[in-house]
């Protein structure tokens, strides 16, 4: 029988420390309000990760590493329809396109970036099915969890920060006013002046942060940065109504949610 539970219940970090210390093999299932994810592990070890509709063909993950173009994709999935991935690996080797590493770094930042996207969600179901595993033409690595709870749980506590800072995603931006300053003499990254480029007060920030394929952390991390620069201010956006009033939700009962954790640690060892 799979475990089952709530995010509100049970964080990503408590499942990660159980996985690792109670050396689980299986596959768990996260799903939040907007993604679903699967992570697999082999006797504690991480070893996969896809997220949603994300295309997690070692094609699409040398994409996103900017190892190959979107134009060498397309011609590589157009001459290997009928290889897998780890086929495909072997293949780029050998014609030397890719080396063994490129690849490897490759997908365990893949993994990484999935695995660390997950310690930012608070809400959703999750479900861990004990020895279910990836299928086996996929590419797997074996990762220590123990510096992914630490690091994740780092990126929590930022997370947690930024969010104070920044509340809402659904506010916009605009330019502060600074007579005789001109924004194209401030240095800034790539990513941030991907963001810039679509700062407008119509433009809301989660939806320049889905334009440029940011996930929250990373948009909020330059927002507050622009923000401590003094380059924006965030702004309700035009023609956004004014927002309903929420009625409070009721006290949570400490006794029955600590129950209910010890509850979840018993069965998830018992797996």
């Amino acid at each position: 029988m799979a475990l089952k539970g709530n995010l509100r219940d049970f964080s990503v970090t408590q499942l990660l420390n159980l996985i690792n210390l109670a050396r689980k093999t299986g596959t768990l299932t996260v799903e939040g309000p907007d993604s679903i994810a699967w992570v697999s592990f082999r006797d504690g070890k991480l070893i996969y990760a896809q997220m949603g509709n994300q295309d997690g063909t070692l094609t699409g993950i040398l994409t996103r590493a900017e190892r190959i173009t979107a134009k060498q994709a397309e011609v590589i999935k157009s001459h290997a329809t009928d290889r897998s991935d780890k086929e495909l690996g072997l293949l780029l080797i050998n014609a030397g396109y890719l080396t063994q590493q490129d690849i490897l770094a490759s997908i365990r930042q893949h993994i990484l970036d999935i695995v660390y996207l997950l310690f930012t969600w608070i809400e959703g179901l999750f479900r861990f099915d004990a020895d279910v595993l990836p299928p086996d033409d996929a590419i797997t690595i074996r990762i220590d969890l123990e510096n992914i709870i630490m690091e994740g749980s780092r990126r929590m506590e930022e997370y947690e920060l930024l969010k104070e800072e920044i509340p809402s995603l659904d506010m916009a931006m605009k330019f502060v006013d600074r007579p005789g300053a001109n924004i194209r003499d401030v240095q800034m990254t790539v990513e941030e002046w991907k963001v810039v480029s679509y700062i407008n007060p119509k433009n809301t920030i989660r939806q320049i942060a889905k334009a440029n394929k940011m996930n929250e952390l990373e948009i909020r991390r330059i927002v507050y940065g622009l923000i401590q620069a003094g380059l924006v201010e965030v702004i309700r956006p035009e023609g956004m109504p004014l927002p309903p009033k929420v009625k409070p939700l009721p006290p949570v009962d400490q006794t029955k949610q600590t129950s209910l954790v010890n509850r979840l640690i018993d069965r998830i060892r018992s797996l």
